[in-house]
């Protein structure tokens, strides 16, 4: 199968994944289809191969058979979602009308198409996050493919929600459909909304590192190349119908990211000549550690304690494993975004 529609694809996990298949597969045909809010940026798909970005919402179920039909789509790959669980706390209805209404638009034109039109071989991939299991006790055995859904904030019911929709065309309909179920993504392109852009630019411009609670909140760090690697083979090698873990084998309290946060941009400002000039307001230009931008804050409500990923299923049935530590992803993200100033320097004017 090689036309593929990508929704959500100019935003963080959705852009990366355009990338990556267009450097793996480059006689692949690739439909972006990406309503640019917020958190979209056509910028993202800069260099992309083989990429036509349309521009369009999840939720037009015609434009989605449209687009189905006049590019000849076989495989969708599904991204797009409203993700940030704090925007979820303070404003869930958005959260519902993408992540449920809109990947129902998705199935009901996949269905319309591919099973009530022309049969042609297909393949629905859901993206999916850990985050639908709830939250782990310290002494917990990590989430597997089995684990109940128990989501605790309005984004993780929104994802759950989504999941369940999946999980019926395919028994349902007989849709072809997998679910990847992925841990904390970091990487290049990553919205600074989240805790590592955040912490980083919040560092390099001498504004506070706001901790939530007691900074103990633990989770699993999946760098968004290794992320990539597992929906590739999950198109190649997952069964229709199954559902598969995609974990970094990182697991995490909050308050190490933070510190290997402020390590990382403390040895740039070593490491890098001229990094001083350009980033004065840093701590480590004025020769302080970045560690003392620290600040504990009101905790999150809600705040699930502990995800971790059993990617067991994952490594046996489609040969999956992340192909590098934290630290060395760590240190390669803080150095896209120090060359990337002009992608996330006009996010911060929004």
């Amino acid at each position: 199968m090689a036309n593929m529609l990508v929704t959500g694809g100019a935003g963080f996990i959705g852009g990366n994944f355009v990338h990556y298949w267009g450097e793996c597969h480059p006689g692949d045909d690739v439909v972006v289809l990406d309503a640019l809010t917020y958190a979209g940026n056509r910028s993202t798909l800069d260099g992309a191969a083989n990429c036509e970005l349309v521009v369009g919402d999840i939720r037009d179920t015609q434009l989605v058979e449209d687009l189905l039909r006049s590019h000849a789509i076989d495989t969708i790959v599904h991204f797009a979602a409203e993700s940030h669980v704090d925007r979820s706390i303070t404003g869930p209805d958005a959260f519902i009308d993408t992540n449920i209404l809109g990947t129902n638009s998705l199935l009901k034109a996949a269905r319309a198409v591919w099973l009530d039109g022309d049969g042609r071989d297909h393949r629905f991939h859901h993206i999916s996050t850990d985050e639908v299991f709830g939250s782990l006790g310290m002494d917990d055995p990590a989430f597997s493919e089995t684990t109940a859904y128990a989501p605790n904030s309005p984004y993780s019911a929104s994802k759950a929600s989504s999941d369940h929709l999946v999980r019926a065309y395919h028994h349902t309909f007989g849709l072809e459909a997998t679910t990847t179920n992925c841990s904390n993504n970091y990487g290049p392109y990553q919205y600074p909304e989240k805790l590592i852009p955040l912490f980083f630019l919040n560092a390099l411009s001498g504004k506070p590192l706001p901790i939530y609670g007691d900074g103990m909140n633990v989770r699993d760090w999946l760098h968004v190349e290794d992320h990539c690697c597992g929906i590739e083979a999950c198109l190649a090698k997952g069964q229709p119908g199954e559902t598969y873990n995609i974990g970094g084998g990182a697991e995490l309290p909050n308050m190490e990211v933070i510190d290997a946060i402020c390590r990382e941009v403390d040895r740039a400002f070593e490491e890098i000549e001229g990094l001083a000039e350009r980033y004065p307001e840093a701590p480590a230009a004025k020769g302080r550690k970045s560690e003392t931008l620290k600040t504990f804050v009101t905790d999150r409500a809600g705040h699930d304690r502990r995800y971790a990923i059993d990617e067991t299923k994952a490594r046996k049935e489609l040969g999956y494993a992340a192909s590098r530590t934290f630290d060395e992803g760590l240190r390669q993200t803080l150095r896209w975004y120090l060359d990337r100033e002009d992608w996330w320097r006009p996010l911060l004017t929004q």
